[in-house]
């Protein structure tokens, strides 16, 4: 599932080549909105929510999306071929006169009022890239359950907006916790959530932009090849730190790494 960097920086591309131009051409192709005409309207803005992208579009209409594991959306220029899977995975097609924008595989595709976007994205909490972001709050959220385990407190987008599984192994590394290990027993959470929520905000941050080598995401600085993360992705490898091998267990269904020797808490 795509985390909240590579969504903002999915909302930048279409916001780049949608905003501020009358839609020449427009194609839902979900049944409940495939009639929908949004021709000759204009795209206001298209902004990112945690995971979430919502196009507003002129007449006070939201085309509301969500990537999950597969979607995606390409912008290609006039007159350029399209690729990105099948025509029969194409979900959505916003053009005008010189880009068009086409959404593969969206799991979630839907038409709203601009005015009821709470209803979609209103159970957030805080977006991490968003200008609602509060360390305070998120951290207060991930407290209020403090039996639960630290790596699934903060994959619950209602605690904080934007962190996918990759973020969510690379900060539990940070903290120096695995991530079985339950909210409340992190040394002093009050002290450290709030910690713990802005690394990952600066984190986030960090990667808007194609950083690290060949713009992979990157978290510890490093520019070698295979060495932008510190756990994840790299069971059986030696830990960056300490060279003891990375182990790779499911946690919520979910392959979730941690180094045996830098991480302490619980494991499976």
């Amino acid at each position: 599932m795509p985390e909240g960097d590579s969504v903002h920086r999915a909302a930048a591309r279409l916001h780049a080549a949608l905003a501020g131009r009358p839609l020449t051409v427009t194609d839902l192709r979900v049944p409940r909105f495939a009639t929908a005409d949004l021709t000759g309207r204009t795209t206001l803005d298209v902004t990112p929510r945690g995971k979430h992208l919502l196009a507003r579009i002129e007449g006070g209409l939201t085309l509301h999306s969500h990537l999950r594991m597969d979607g995606a959306w390409h912008v290609f220029a006039a007159g350029q071929k399209w690729h990105g899977g099948p025509a029969h995975e194409i979900r959505a097609v916003l053009a005008t006169a010189d880009a068009t924008a086409v959404g593969y595989r969206l799991p979630v595709l839907e038409l709203l009022r601009t005015s009821d976007e709470a209803r979609v994205v209103g159970h957030l909490g805080p977006d991490l890239l968003g200008p609602d972001w509060d360390p305070a709050r998120a951290a207060a959220n991930l407290l209020a359950d403090p039996e639960r385990p630290l790596g699934e407190a903060l994959l619950d987008q209602r605690n904080l907006a934007g962190i996918g599984n990759v973020y969510k192994a690379e900060l539990c590394f940070l903290a120096q916790v695995t991530p079985w290990t339950a909210v409340g027993a992190l040394p002093d959470p009050p002290a450290t959530l709030p910690r713990l929520a802005s690394a990952a905000q600066r984190l986030l941050a960090a990667n808007i932009g194609d950083t690290g080598r060949r713009g992979h995401r990157n978290t510890t600085g490093s520019l070698r090849p295979g060495q932008e993360l510190f756990v994840y992705g790299r069971a059986h490898r030696p830990c960056l730190r300490c060279g003891t091998p990375i182990r790779e267990a499911p946690q919520d269904d979910r392959p979730t790494y941690w180094c045996p020797r830098c991480q302490h808490g619980p494991t499976p």
